[in-house]
């Protein structure tokens, strides 16, 4: 690890990818339930699906501030689904009745995976403070709140409230604002070596990357010299 702990006063946690896979894209995950649903597309035909729905979700505001993650997943599923439809690979009599499905799955995984990163927000925050930059719907308070880790985080900062996405460094200057700090007194955490690592350390920020399985090849080949493979190995690390 080539982290300076000495100088690090505040924390920076990304939400999605991060607290609630466990360092896997999601993708990764609604594939996965994809199979576990009997779902019978390939994963390209899926991953264009994938790739449909969160250009339709950027072009209109579908998820709504009040939507919880169970919500949010059954309007992405039900975008992607009718999508796969669309396009003859899926039937449309059971675009409801899978949707229900997969988005449960979707959501008792991230719900297992958030209450398992607990322990760790648990310890960090008795040493730091820590604030959440995220890029997401309009939505992560309400999904915060549901999962019950909205008290770990003093700010928020969110990508469709803010107007500025990663891997832009900016919104990560608004989370070491936040925290009323210094860029290298920040250590970010985050599952995105392109979204979160690279563009946190532009700006002066340390940084570990919590490494999953990817959304490209590229990425999965990338190395850090800050990676881990688990949440909780940030305790050894830090506390």
């Amino acid at each position: 690890m080539n982290i300076d702990l000495s100088r690090v006063k505040g924390l920076i946690f990304d939400y999605g990818g991060t607290l609630d896979s466990g360092g896997d894209h999601w993708s990764e995950i609604i594939w996965h339930a994809y199979q576990k649903a009997g779902i019978a597309v390939s994963k390209a035909e899926f991953r264009e699906a994938y790739v449909f729905a969160e250009r339709e979700l950027a072009r209109q505001r579908h998820i709504l501030p009040a939507h919880d993650f169970h919500d949010m997943m059954l309007i992405k599923m039900k975008i992607e689904l009718e999508h796969l439809a669309s396009q003859g690979l899926f039937a449309p009599a059971s675009v409801e009745e899978k949707s229900a499905e997969t988005a449960h799955i979707c959501y008792e995984a991230a719900r297992a995976s958030v209450q398992s990163a607990i322990p760790v927000l648990d310890a960090l925050s008795t040493r730091y403070p820590m604030v959440l930059v995220s890029n997401f719907y309009g939505n992560i308070k309400t999904v915060l709140e549901d999962f019950c880790i909205r008290r770990y985080f003093g700010a928020i900062i969110e990508s469709a409230v803010l107007g500025i996405r990663k891997p832009d460094p900016r919104i990560f200057e608004h989370g070491v604002k936040a925290l009323g700090l210094l860029p290298e007194e920040t250590l970010v955490i985050g599952d995105s070596y392109r979204k979160d690592i690279v563009p946190a350390e532009s700006i002066g920020c340390q940084a570990i990357w919590l490494k999953g399985k990817g959304w490209t090849e590229e990425e999965d080949a990338q190395i850090h010299p800050n990676t881990i493979k688990r949440l909780n190995e940030v305790l050894e690390i830090m506390v």
